[in-house]
């Protein structure tokens, strides 16, 4: 019976030792069978330059890599936007909005290059199956719990002239680099408004970046990140800009209209452009600019010395220009006001400071009451109110040695009874040529012409002005220069033309 059990016993040995051996026999197998697998494919986890090459053949990975070169973008982004010139080859490959409506946060800037578009291809030999014999096949076990990192030089081949014309094409880099440009105000038609910061390029660096990127088949350029950007002082949340918007804007509240027949208006319009914005966001007025419009402005409504037309009692056309009389815009005491006005956000209704006026703003700006001479009819009328009052014949001066009578727009500077005329000085005598009595004398210019009686004229009218002129004065008979001496008063405007 002893004998028995013993013999069981050994039996079970047997069995147990077999089974054993096949179980390492087949675990054998099947680890030397995974490390000859390994030999020809990836261990799990392993890694090449960031790509997952697990339980692929040194062909497969090669093939994804190849399909990775030839799908490959590099989109190049940047905050805000970029001074760009003007676009040359359409808005393709092109992201870029104003504002988002989230929170008013600022889009950014996109461009996008596709390897597909300069013909980018993998140049560089196989070397994913030299990283693949010096892998450990035997530690295939342990691989399973860990990631293996792997670096492999791959390089890339495109066509540097496709690169280089998708570049302009996308307007990645303008020619040459640009200057960053801080927000600022500008005028919108209506007010002023933020004008959005531009962001500054660095043209060259910025190219070097993208072909470094296009090297190592990196997906994504940020500009700002890789300090390809000149960045500006001021952005559009910048409290500075705000304030210099609201201090334009207020300058901006100004309208004055002047009141001068056609009305003239300064308003925000014509005051945005007055205005300037320096660097720090410091604004001012620009009173020369304003000085210019009011140079300007008087230059277009003063009247003094321009031609006009005139129509004579007689029905007469004449044009006459020259003369003392008109309207005249006093152009430093205007500046001056009209500043202030803007200054002070002020809107007026105003005529414009003058340093002279006339009768009317009409075409003849003097009126409806004047005194008109007509040289070629040595005539004169006194109208007022638009109806002659008084008319007759003149004698006016003789057109010899400059003794005309001055054509031209003038104004009577005073009447005064029983005058001496006094004529210029006789250099051999050193006494005046004349000194002549008259009995009313009617003055309209400073040097000494204007209308007087002429006893010592024997005709008046006709050509007698020919042989018999005056020294340019207005001679009348001492009647009709007594008549007109009771209508005139100082100021009336006299025309005298051809």
């Amino acid at each position: 019976m002893e004998q028995k059990n013993i013999q069981k016993k050994s039996d079970r040995r047997k069995k147990m030792i077999v089974g054993s051996a096949v179980a390492a026999g087949i675990l054998a197998g099947a680890y030397f069978g995974m490390a000859i697998y390994f030999c020809f494919h990836f261990l799990p986890g392993t890694r090449i330059n960031g790509m997952d090459c697990s339980m692929k053949t040194a062909e497969g990975f090669q093939h994804e890599l190849e399909k990775s070169v030839e799908d490959y973008t590099l989109t190049v982004t940047a905050p805000g936007a970029l001074e760009q010139p003007e676009v040359c080859g359409g808005n393709e490959g092109r992201t870029e909005s104003a504002e988002s409506g989230q929170g008013g946060e600022k889009a950014g800037y996109s461009r996008v290059i596709s390897g597909r578009e300069i013909d980018l291809e993998l140049a560089s030999e196989d070397q994913a199956q030299s990283i693949l014999e010096k892998q450990d096949v035997l530690a295939w076990p342990s691989a399973f719990f860990r990631e293996t990192e792997k670096e492999a030089v791959f390089s890339v081949a495109y066509n540097e002239l496709k690169l280089e014309q998708r570049i302009r094409e996308l307007d990645l880099i303008p020619s040459g680099s640009t200057e960053a440009v801080s927000a600022h105000p500008v005028f919108d038609g209506g007010a002023f408004v933020i004008q959005p910061e531009v962001y500054g390029v660095l043209s060259d660096k910025t190219e070097k970046k993208i072909r470094q990127c296009i090297a190592d088949l990196t997906p994504e350029l940020d500009l700002m990140e890789e300090q390809c950007l000149q960045i500006p002082d001021f952005s559009s949340d910048s409290p500075e800009v705000e304030k210099a918007c609201e201090a334009m804007n207020q300058y901006c509240k100004a309208r004055i209209v002047y009141t001068m027949g056609q009305e003239v208006t300064v308003d925000a319009e014509l005051i945005s452009g007055w205005l300037t914005c320096d660097g720090d966001m410091n604004v001012s007025l620009n009173e020369e600019a304003v000085g210019e419009w009011v140079n300007s402005f008087a230059e277009q409504s003063d009247t003094l010395g321009k031609a006009r037309s005139i129509t004579s009692p007689s029905g007469k056309t004449a044009e006459v220009s020259g003369g003392t009389y008109g309207w005249v815009i006093d152009t430093a005491a205007e500046t001056a006001a009209l500043t202030e006005n803007i200054k002070k956000a002020e809107s007026v209704s105003r005529e414009p400071a003058y340093r002279q006026r006339a009768a009317s703003r009409s075409a003849q700006d003097w009126g409806v009451t004047y005194v008109e001479v007509d040289l070629t009819a040595q005539y004169m009328w006194y109208v007022k109110d638009g109806s002659v009052q008084f008319e007759s014949d003149v004698v006016t001066g003789e057109p010899v040695n400059g003794m005309e009578t001055p054509q031209g727009v003038y104004s009577i500077l005073y009447t005064q009874r029983d005058a001496v005329l006094i004529g210029e000085t006789d250099p051999k005598t050193g006494e005046p040529i004349y000194r002549t009595k008259v009995r009313y004398w009617m003055p309209f210019t400073q040097q000494g012409h204007g209308f007087h009686d002429a006893d010592w004229q024997s005709a008046f009218g006709g050509n007698v002005y020919t042989y018999s002129g005056s020294h340019g004065c207005v001679n009348m008979p001492v009647d009709k220069a007594g008549e007109l001496y009771s209508m005139l008063e100082t100021g009336t405007p006299v025309v005298i033309h051809y």
